[in-house]
């Protein structure tokens, strides 16, 4: 039988190197058990009906929608790297030195490939309220695709850096078995906050606060112009209120993104993490990685082609001949 002190490490039978647990009630512990499963298994699902809805048919094949895709897979990964938070609700890592650095490295890689295409996704619209006429050349398909591509690059060269002595020597910084612990140094920290999000969050801010002063004094242009349009100016008309929609939903995506990440990135911006307690740290972590099961729910609400693709997916229509090219908007 298990005395109590070894009931409260991670290895018992290392009782002189092994880590000790975190003690919390049992209920405690089965409640953020329960609650981080479910985040994570709806991360996935729906991210996942996302990533099949675009990639499948074609009618969603814009640049766009590229992006929306990008930032799918992205979240997709946050959903995978969840189920990793759950093995550590007691404290205690029992994967081992390389999966413990392959796992921080997927999470550094993911972050930072969705905040980039958080970045984007506001050219994207910033493109298409200010400069409409030159949008069709400036974003094309190939174009968005080269973008998407160096983004995911860059990321994992930049992350790659920044853990360099984390991956060359794995476990280097534990101090005990059962922990997961990387270090970066101060310099490449700051560099790290920098890039991830003060300067990417100040490039989204000041071209949405743009395309919103844009977008209102063209919905005044429109009102006041209304009853002397002709048919082709209509249709133009009816172009822009798409992009504007399009920029509005956007909108709110970027606006979840900055609420659920600026409290995260704020603890390391002013250094206040060692005075968080262990439930405020959790509270602040899982509200960064709900932004990922956020952003399909938003696109549900926002996106009828979305709905409609969740329905031919669940019923397995999408497996029928030719469905790729189904009437989808």
């Amino acid at each position: 039988m298990k005395t109590p002190e070894e009931a409260e490490l991670c290895f018992p039978q290392l009782l002189n190197s092994s880590c000790s647990k975190a003690m919390r009630p049992h209920s405690v512990s089965t409640l953020i058990y329960i609650v981080l499963s479910s985040i994570s298994l709806l991360t996935v699902t729906l991210n996942l009906l996302i990533i099949i809805s675009i990639s499948h048919f074609k009618q969603l094949h814009t640049p766009t929608n590229l992006l929306l895709l990008s930032l799918a897979v992205s979240d997709l990964f946050v959903g995978l790297i969840m189920f990793f938070q759950i093995l550590l609700i007691d404290g205690c890592w029992l994967l081992g030195d390389l999966m413990c650095i392959l796992y921080n490295v997927l999470d550094f890689i993911s972050t930072s490939a969705s905040v980039g295409t958080m970045v984007l996704i506001s050219v994207d619209r910033y493109v298409a309220i200010c400069e409409p006429l030159h949008y069709p050349n400036k974003v094309t398909q190939k174009r968005v695709q080269v973008c998407v591509c160096l983004c995911w690059i860059c990321s994992a060269f930049f992350n790659s850096l920044l853990l360099k002595d984390n991956l060359t020597q794995p476990g280097r910084y534990n101090f005990c078995f059962g922990e997961c612990v990387i270090v970066i140094n101060y310099i490449a920290g700051l560099a790290d906050l920098f890039l991830t999000f003060i300067g990417p969050v100040a490039v989204i801010i000041v071209l949405y606060m743009r395309v919103f002063m844009v977008a209102v004094s063209q919905a005044r242009a429109m009102r006041s112009h209304v009853e002397t349009f002709s048919l082709k100016s209509s249709v133009t008309v009816t172009a822009k209120k798409s992009e504007m929609k399009a920029a509005r939903n956007l909108g709110v995506v970027i606006v979840v993104f900055l609420l659920c990440s600026c409290p995260y990135f704020s603890v390391a911006l002013t250094g206040q993490d060692t005075l968080l307690n262990a439930s405020s740290a959790a509270f602040v972590t899982v509200l960064f990685y709900f932004n990922s099961c956020l952003n399909p729910v938003i696109y549900a609400f926002f996106y009828p082609w979305f709905r409609k693709a969740i329905k031919l997916i669940v019923t397995l229509k999408i497996l029928q001949p030719g469905s790729c090219q189904t009437n989808i908007l």
